[in-house]
């Protein structure tokens, strides 16, 4: 059967500067909170670090010439506030701003559309030190960085994104799994509403900005939960809060439809959580916008009793390995959901999409990764679908052009269609780098 797609219909891959450019003090760059959260002993696997990850601040021109191999129509990619910024408030880097001038003529020479992300969870640490999103001097420092890259971009960027996930900042401050490593519950939530006043205020400068030719969105990610038994109400619960007050919908209803939700509201009265917010706060967020990326990866099913065991065995100092099941036809559901139920009402884009290799013996078996084409395909179907039933998608972007720093995961999760190797900073095509060439070439694919 013939998967087809629009002949406008955009494909790209994605990235984002803290994995791949490395350079951490090259060029005036300052430190990023990620910079320092991965010297804390047990935070990354196996103690990676990304001082030098891809090398993508040196490697740049090759990193080009991977996206015209693959033919892709546009490349997201990430600007680095300590880059552009070095201690976040003060002198503008004029090697940081020279070195994306490159980036973006390069791609403009190739006819590659840039899709640029203001934030991807690199917060110059000297802002993290004052408190990070948790100050509400935040939105100032913000809006003052997102003017000094549409001053330098603005005219030659097409796609703008304002933050990429902000759930990382969530979890980062509330999990301590990412950084900046804290576990104050209250704290994330004040974090997450200063920062989407921060989406708000840069989408308001923007407009101001007028750029006719540019337009400007957020991503959010969704990993919708649903009960493994839908009879049980302990995996009901659990699914509920997984997606309303732990999960995308804390972004998506004040983003979106206006305002907190009933369910998270009631959730932070019933433990104590006091945002501190400012007149007209609701408004700002809820800003039009002109398209929507979704980060999807995959669906998920909660069974209390299965996670009781796991963590159980965990902390009997057992390896309990869950490798989630792979429930990529539930995109169908997810699209429909941002129409329906949140109002969505802007083109989308799948702004990443992906899988990981994790426990691959050899270089020939991470080259031989016909378990992402498989992937790629169970992701492609129910999105031709959706769009068949009337769900606005406009691109996809597959996560990520070559394997790089993973966050906590470090180096073990190789996530590119390019094999980069760490020693000798090679980028080699793995299968699915020819197979997702011929799908842009073609359109489409046949399965």
């Amino acid at each position: 059967m013939k998967y087809a797609f629009p002949k406008d219909f955009i494909w790209g891959v994605a990235t984002a500067a803290q994995q791949i450019e490395g350079g951490m003090t090259d060029g005036g760059r300052g430190l990023s909170n990620w910079d320092v959260f991965s010297r804390i002993p047990g935070k990354i696997n196996k103690g990676g670090v990304p001082d030098v990850a891809c090398d993508s601040y040196h490697l740049v021109e090759r990193d080009v010439e991977m996206l015209k191999e693959l033919g892709v129509k546009s490349y997201r990619f990430s600007f680095a506030w300590p880059r552009i910024i070095p201690d976040g408030t003060g002198a503008v880097n004029p090697e940081g701003i020279a070195y994306y001038k490159k980036l973006i003529a390069l791609l403009k020479e190739n006819g590659i559309v840039p899709n640029a992300t203001m934030f991807h969870w690199d917060l110059p640490w000297a802002l993290q030190a004052k408190g990070g999103f948790g100050n509400r001097d935040m939105v100032k420092w913000f809006t003052r960085y997102a003017e000094v890259l549409l001053d330098n971009f603005g005219w030659d960027v097409d796609y703008w994104v304002t933050f990429n996930e902000p759930i990382a900042t969530y979890v980062g401050n509330a999990a301590g799994f990412f950084a900046p490593g804290l576990n104050d519950e209250a704290w994330a939530r004040q974090c997450v509403h200063n920062l989407m006043v921060c989406h708000g205020e840069a989408v308001k400068l923007f407009r101001k900005k007028n750029l006719p030719n540019a337009k400007i969105g957020i991503v959010v990610d969704v990993w919708k939960h649903y009960p493994a038994r839908p009879d049980n109400a302990e995996d009901v619960a659990s699914a509920e809060f997984n997606n309303e007050i732990a999960g995308y919908g804390m972004f998506l209803h004040p983003l979106f439809l206006g305002g907190y939700s009933e369910k998270l509201m009631k959730h932070m009265r019933d433990n104590g959580i006091v945002l501190r917010m400012e007149p007209g706060d609701y408004e700002t967020m809820c800003q039009q916008v002109d398209f929507y990326g979704l980060n999807f990866y995959n669906g998920l099913y909660d069974n209390v009793d299965e996670e009781r065991r796991r963590k159980q065995a965990v902390a009997e100092g057992g390896n309990y390995q869950n490798r989630p099941e792979v429930h990529t036809e539930v995109l169908v559901d997810v699209l429909h959901m941002l129409k329906d139920v949140y109002k969505i009402n802007v083109p989308i884009f799948i702004s990443e999409n992906g899988m990981p290799q994790t426990d691959t013996p050899d270089v020939e078996s991470l080259l031989n990764d016909q378990e992402r084409i498989d992937y790629i395909k169970g992701v492609l179907k129910p999105l031709r679908q959706a769009m068949d039933e009337g769900v606005d998608v406009r691109g996809y972007y597959l996560w990520s052009l070559m394997d790089n720093f993973e966050w906590s995961a470090g180096y073990e999760a190789r996530y590119g269609v390019y094999y980069t190797n760490y020693e000798t900073l090679e980028r080699v095509p793995k299968n699915s780098a020819k197979w997702y060439a011929k799908v842009i070439e073609e359109g489409g694919f046949e399965d």
